[in-house]
């Protein structure tokens, strides 16, 4: 497992289409952070079609009804097509947990106290955490990011997260993810507090009500769950004025992991690097970039539907179905990194499984 840790001051961002590892970097031409985003977006390449339509024709020669395995066909046939490899693979999978603290979890709306953050990095660090050992059983990979775990961003029901500047620099921090190399990306987080910073980026994106966006996190209940309820309706009447930019309900709503966890996803993309998400906190991420842009999530896999009130609702919003329904709702990656079995499985059966001619079998 990988520790990396730093306060999140790059100051460009990835240039599209650089190699995984260096990350060469460039300057804006605007000099407005937000416009190097906004390019990096609007720069996404879209999926090989002709490596999807190969790997869809591989699958009806299969030893198999046609069919028969499922959904198994049609996530190996988006690593085709997120690849560019008509026979994808999963060799060197990688969960990435970004670690950020809140100033709003000073107004008691998680049953633990914010140092909590601080002591599951120990325990991430020692092995010990339920994502190290779902890590170990599929061969996974396991970087830690400590998004400046010292410095909590304000309160944002009384200013904003980041500035336009920090926003966009944690953004580009987050597109480190990828450097190494990697074949699937499955992003996590680590924050108490953070469930209702993403409830409060679900309400400022989509509107609706407070009470519709919050749920449990990690057992609020009673007075806990009512002031986690006031403050996300705080929030976002606070910065009301300010919503209509994706980018700007990040930077006013938002976090570090949060905006780091979107920046990873970017990054993947240009990469041609299929992410899978985990729960609530990061599919919240990834609304921010849907919202900017519908197909900036067509590279993704939602690995589970949590157990948190309303992450199935966001989802379906971002027309993402999940892989696993489990009712976890632990966050730090462990539904995507548990999700990697079945996407291993449906590589693994897409290029092991023999043909009907290979085999000798007479086709139906």
């Amino acid at each position: 497992m990988a520790l990396c840790s730093g306060f999140p001051f790059p100051r460009r961002v990835l240039r599209p289409g650089a190699a995984s590892g260096s990350l060469p970097m460039y300057p804006s031409e605007s000099g407005l952070p937000f416009d190097d985003i906004r390019q990096l977006v609007a720069t996404m390449p879209g999926p090989s079609e002709g490596a999807r339509e190969a790997a869809l024709a591989r699958q009806e020669q299969l030893v198999k009804p046609l069919g028969a395995l499922g959904r198994l066909e049609a996530i190996a046939a988006h690593l085709a097509a997120w690849q560019g490899n008509s026979m994808p693979t999963v060799n060197r999978p990688m969960v990435a947990v970004f670690a950020a603290t809140h100033g709003i979890a000073d107004r008691g709306v998680s049953p633990y106290p914010g140092a909590v953050t601080k002591q599951m990095m120990a325990t991430f660090t020692a092995g010990k955490a339920a994502v190290n050992q779902i890590c170990a059983t599929f061969d996974a990979g396991l970087r830690v990011f400590d998004l400046a775990l010292d410095y909590p961003t304000p309160d944002i029901t009384q200013g904003a997260a980041l500035d336009e500047k920090a926003c966009a620099a944690t953004m580009a921090f987050g597109m480190e993810a990828i450097a190494g190399g990697s074949d699937l990306l499955c992003l996590g987080e680590m924050g108490i507090g953070n469930t209702t910073i993403a409830a409060a980026l679900c309400h400022g994106l989509y509107g609706g009500t407070a009470e519709e966006w919050v749920g449990a996190g990690t057992g609020s209940t009673g007075e806990v769950l009512e002031r986690k309820i006031a403050a996300v309706r705080d929030a976002v009447a606070f910065h009301k004025d300010h919503l209509s930019d994706p980018l700007e309900v990040l930077r006013r709503l938002g976090g570090r992991e949060i905006a780091a966890i979107a920046g990873a996803i970017i990054a993947a993309r240009h990469e041609k690097v299929p992410v899978v998400l985990d729960g609530f906190v990061v599919t919240a991420a990834a609304a921010v970039l849907h919202a900017l842009d519908p197909s900036a999530l067509d590279h993704c896999l939602a690995g589970h539907v949590s157990a948190e009130k309303a992450h199935r609702a966001l989802l379906d919003r971002l027309g993402l179905r999940p892989i696993l329904d489990l009712d976890m709702r632990l966050g730090e990656g462990s539904g995507a990194a548990l999700a990697i079995g079945v996407v291993k499985a449906a590589v693994a059966c897409h290029r092991g499984m023999a043909t009907f001619a290979e085999a000798g079998v007479s086709e139906g």
